[in-house]
Formats: structure tokens, C-alpha cells, sequence
């Protein structure tokens, strides 16, 4: 909507300058400073302005209009964007947590990278002022929420609810979406591939021509999609039966492997786990101690391995999407040809392990696939990302000396100084 649509309907232009006025009293509210007020701009026409990096939780913008707003790491959490137009809005790196976005128009907007777990995307009655008796003559309609063409790719939609929106032709490409209620949904033509879909709800969902190239579908039921021309090579699924069975017997590698650890190599051994399914094992990895153990091929997508000990751990070509390495000692550690789109490894230790005699194995990534990685406070001096796949990474605060980046694709990658990391 143009704004001279918006102003003879009804709402209310507000300069850069207004906007700054209330953003600034809502943010001494938030902090509990005096003068603090709770924003609330409700059908008003914010076209074109930048709220970049604002932190307006539990903001009330019912009705606004933010046609083509730069809103690039805003703070929404909570906030209300109930019938709001965000068409063409730059909202990269936005935080809406639990934000209200029923009814919404989202077409062409950019929220790659954007945390959206448990954003409500579904129909709204939308209140339209009336043209000439302004908000004192209101008509509804119902809306469904609005997502064709958006660029949500890296973004985290756990546990959102998008039943019965539209999202055509959207592009979901290595986008979080475990739990993710998407019944009814129209996601014609969208772009999911390496999507991480694990127990999301899909019945009667419209996939048709989508792709779902290597996306991650386990604990989903496809019975009831529409997927005519949809493309679901590499699609993961469920864990084999034979890989349930086996589940014991990895266990049995991961308690001989932190014996070795304890006892200094006197009792276990280091485990091998190559080409094997490792998700029924769920969270029983947390914490383990698998030093020197070897996961080549293997899958671990989405686990739990906070806190671990994995020094000197082979994951050569492994499949690690979507796993929480979060604090993990990880020195040596090789993760040549790996999948790790979507991981986290804030925090861990990814720094060379020493090996005696002057010598050490710094942490080799070449090749590997780090699309939208978490590093932030990451340990990783000396660390090896040749011809690596790095978009939409984040390393922020992370210490990066004497790290090597040949060849590596660097496409919005945040917080990296490459004149510090040489």
C-alpha cells in the first residue's frame, strides 16, 4: 500500500523522527528506566522507516504498515504485528519470538536468519478503517497470513504456527522447523530444501512442485500432502528399524569410549560409529566423554551434544544439521566434508589439540557445509575453513586467530574480521 493509500484510508504517516520518540520510551520502559511508555502504534503508516536493531518486545503494532522498513535485527518478542503489512521489509536477523503475526502480509520480505520460534502466522480479522470516518468506523475481513515469495532461509520457525497461510514460491532453504504446525498450508513452488522439518505437522499441506532436496523429514506424516512434482531427493526420514535395533550397541561403544577416557586408555576403547544412525541414541550424548572417537559418514542429525568431550573426533563427512555442540571440547577435531548447516557450536573449544613433542592438529573444516552455523564465543584459533560453504554464519565474539579461509564462501557471515583472523 502506497502511502497516500494508507493516509486516505485511514492511518495515521509518522515521520523518522516520531518513530524515534516512541521507540526510545518504549526501550526506558523494557529497561525499567523513568519516562518509559510501552509502544503501541496501532494503524499507522511506518513505510520506508528503520527500526535496525530497536528492542521492542511486547511492542503493539496492530495494523501497521512497514512497506519496505529496514528492521534488520529488531527486537519483537511477543510483539503484536497482528494485520500488519511487512511487505518488502528488511528483517534480517529479527527476533520474534511468540510474536502475534496473524493475518499479516509478509510477501518479499527478507527474514533470512530471523528467530521466529513459535511466531503465530494463521488467519486474523483484520480491522480496516474506514476512508472518510477514520477509526471510528471499522469493517473486517478475515485474512490468512501471507508468506509468498518471503526469504525466511536460515531462519528458525520451531514450533510456529502457519496452518492455512500461503507461502508460495517462499524460500525455506536450511530453515529450522522442528514442530512446526504448517496444516492447510500452500507451499506450492516454495524452496525447502535441507529444511529441518523434524515432527512438523503438514496434513493437507499443498507441496506441489516444492523442493525438498535433502530436507529433513523424520516423525512427519506425508500421507496426506499434495506433493505432485515436488523433488524429495536425499529426503531423511525416520531411523531404519535395523538402526532402533542397533541403538544399543552404539550405546554400548559410548560407555566403552568414556571408560577409556577415565581410566587413561587402560579399559574401553575409542568408539567407531561410521555410516552409522546415531539419532536413536537421542540425548544420551550429552556431556559424553568420546575422545578420539570416530563418526565418519555417520548421521547425527539434530542431537544433543552440549558439553561434550570430542577431542581429536573424526566427523568426516558426517551429517551434523541441526546438532548442538553448545560448550563442547572439540580440539583436533576434523570435520572435512561434514554437513553442519544449522548447528550450534557457541561456546565450544575448536582450538588445535596438542599431540607431544611441539606438535599439534588444529581443527580441519575443509569443505565442509556451515551454512547459518551458530559460533558465537567460539574457541577457534588455528582452525581450517578451505573452500568451506559459510553462509549466513555467525561468529560473533568468537576468537579466530591464525584461522585459514581459502577459498571459502563468506556470504553474510557475521562478526568475522579477516584482517584479525590471518
Amino acid at each position: 500500500m502506497s502511502t497516500a493509500a494508507s493516509v486516505a484510508a485511514g492511518w495515521r504517516r509518522l515521520s523518522q523522527g516520531e518513530l524515534d520518540v516512541v521507540l526510545t520510551a518504549h526501550e526506558r520502559f523494557v529497561a525499567g528506566k523513568p519516562g518509559g511508555k510501552r509502544a503501541s502504534l496501532r494503524f499507522v503508516d511506518l513505510s520506508g522507516l528503520d527500526l535496525t536493531g530497536r528492542n521492542l518486545v511486547d511492542a503493539d503494532f496492530s495494523g501497521a504498515i512497514f512497506d519496505g522498513a529496514r528492521m534488520i535485527k529488531v527486537n519483537l518478542e511477543r510483539g503484536t504485528l497482528f494485520g500488519c503489512d511487512l511487505r518488502g521489509a528488511d528483517l534480517r536477523g529479527a527476533i520474534l519470538r511468540r510474536a502475534d503475526l496473524r493475518g499479516s502480509c509478509l510477501r518479499g520480505a527478507n527474514l533470512s536468519l530471523a528467530d521466529l520460534t513459535q511466531a503465530d502466522f494463521r488467519e486474523g480479522q483484520i480491522a480496516i478503517p474506514n476512508r472518510r470516518r477514520g477509526l471510528d468506523m471499522l469493517t473486517h475481513e478475515t485474512r490468512a497470513g501471507d508468506l509468498d515469495s518471503v526469504n525466511l532461509s536460515g531462519a528458525t520457525l520451531d514450533g510456529s504456527q502457519l496452518n492455512g497461510s500461503s507461502a508460495c514460491a517462499a524460500d525455506f532453504s536450511d530453515c529450522s522447523m522442528r514442530g512446526a504446525k504448517l496444516a492447510g498450508a500452500n507451499l506450492k513452488d516454495a524452496n525447502l530444501s535441507g529444511a529441518l522439518l523434524e515432527g512438523a505437522d503438514i496434513a493437507g499441506a499443498n507441496l506441489e512442485g516444492a523442493n525438498l532436496l535433502g530436507a529433513v523429514l523424520s516423525g512427519v506424516d506425508i500421507s496426506a500432502t499434495r506433493l505432485s512434482r515436488a523433488n524429495l531427493a536425499g529426503v531423511l526420514r525416520d531411523p531404519s528399524d535395523e538402526a532402533i535395533e542397533r541403538a544399543a550397541v552404539l550405546a554400548e561403544f559410548v560407555r566403552a569410549n568414556q571408560r577409556w577416557c577415565e581410566t587413561g586408555g587402560k579399559e574401553g576403547s575409542p568408539g567407531r560409529f561410521d555410516g552409522e544412525d546415531l539419532r536413536p541414541l537421542e540425548r544420551s550424548l550429552k556431556g559424553a566423554k568420546l575422545t578420539a572417537a570416530s563418526f565418519k559418514g555417520a548421521c547425527l542429525v539434530g542431537l544433543n551434544l552440549s558439553g561434550a568431550a570430542l577431542q581429536g573426533a573424526n566427523f568426516e563427512g558426517a551429517d551434523l544439521r541441526g546438532v548442538c555442540l553448545v560448550g563442547a571440547d572439540l580440539r583436533g577435531a576434523r570435520f572435512i566434508a561434514a554437513n553442519m548447516s544449522k548447528a550450534d557450536v557457541r561456546r565450544a573449544v575448536l582450538s588445535p589439540l596438542p599431540l607431544g613433542g611441539g606438535r599439534f592438529a588444529p581443527v580441519n573444516l575443509t569443505g565442509a557445509r556451515l551454512r547459518f552455523l551458530r559460533a558465537e564465543g567460539a574457541e577457534l584459533a588455528g582452525a581450517v575453513f578451505d573452500e568451506a560453504d559459510l553462509q549466513g554464519a555467525d561468529f560473533t565474539d568468537a576468537k579466530l586467530p591464525q584461522t585459514s579461509w581459502r577459498a571459502a564462501k563468506l556470504t553474510n557471515v557475521a562478526g568475522l574480521d579477516l584482517s584479525e583472523a590471518a
